[in-house]
């Protein structure tokens, strides 16, 4: 592996974390729906003239259908609800944790339809870093408020499912095209799904302002395309276990973030939940001994 490769997965946690700052200060001045349609058109246009200044292979029709799917539900159902529930008052704690799941169905779902061999050590590695979640998020949690109930608990858990889905379809068929192509048309099918939520359930209000522009700004560059694409390098040439698993570590690096720009607090027991989150991510990606590998 190359030395730039191997920084893939600690820049992705890094730029996925920062994602809240962008729910942080957008989340006032928008409908969720209406937010992401905006963001999901934005990002499309930006990656049309990638492709056509690099020339891109375009997909084929059943390409672009597949990348569409996969974009409805890693971008538009798993945004859509998480963006939905924290609008409707869920504690973005509480939110995390449930989305903190997600490793552990991604890897049974894996075991499942990719025939990937989980093995026993990668099994407590997902276990632990769960530990190391909830560790991470415990003062959280004592703050929930009356943004808890079934219709926000449920759209969290449709989230969750659905980034679960979208990397395992990603990875079953959408491995082998143009990165920047098949992006282009997740972003395509994830627009025209929040377009339509946005027109069934909301009044597609949004108050321009320098936070909402900051914060379409850094979710569309930072994250839609920047995080995106190194998901889907790691999508591609990695196991979908040790993949999910990296984002046990984005509650603690969340928390690190708001400790240093907003000043909230980290206890001793929130660093020692990153420590143990930090031990599960390792246990769950660390590859066998040449040893090993030779015996097989």
């Amino acid at each position: 592996m190359t030395p730039a490769k191997r920084l893939i997965p600690a820049t992705f946690v890094l730029l996925w974390a920062t994602g809240f700052i962008g729910a942080r200060y957008a989340m006032p001045w928008a409908d969720p729906f209406t937010f992401l349609a905006v963001r999901f058109a934005i990002a499309a246009v930006i990656l049309g003239g990638i492709m056509l200044a690099i020339g891109s292979k375009h997909l084929m029709l059943r390409g672009a259908m597949h990348a569409m799917a996969i974009g409805m539900l890693l971008h538009g159902v798993y945004l859509g609800g998480v963006f939905w529930a924290i609008h409707q008052g869920l504690p973005a704690g509480l939110s995390a944790l449930i989305a903190g799941l997600q490793p552990l169905v991604t890897a049974v779902l894996a075991g499942a339809l990719l025939g990937e061999e989980i093995r026993p050590r990668h099994w407590l590695g997902l276990a632990v870093g769960f530990v190391g979640v909830v560790i991470v998020l415990s003062p959280k949690l004592g703050t929930i408020g009356g943004g808890v109930t079934w219709q926000t608990l449920t759209a969290s858990l449709i989230a969750m499912a659905g980034i679960s889905a979208g990397t395992i379809w990603q990875k079953r068929v959408g491995t082998a095209g143009d990165l920047v192509a098949g992006t282009f048309w997740q972003y395509v099918g994830a627009g025209v799904l929040m377009t339509l939520a946005s027109f069934a359930f909301e009044t597609q209000q949004m108050t321009v302002n320098g936070e909402l522009i900051f914060a379409l700004a850094w979710l569309v560059f930072v994250l839609s395309i920047g995080a995106i694409f190194l998901l889907m390098v790691m999508i591609r040439d990695g196991a979908m276990s040790k993949v999910a698993s990296l984002f046990y570590l984005v509650p603690a690096v969340t928390a690190v973030i708001a400790w240093l720009l907003f000043g909230e607090q980290l206890s001793l027991l929130q660093l020692l939940g990153m420590a143990i989150a930090t031990l599960g991510v390792g246990l769950a990606t660390a590859q066998p001994g040449t040893r090993a590998r030779a015996s097989r």
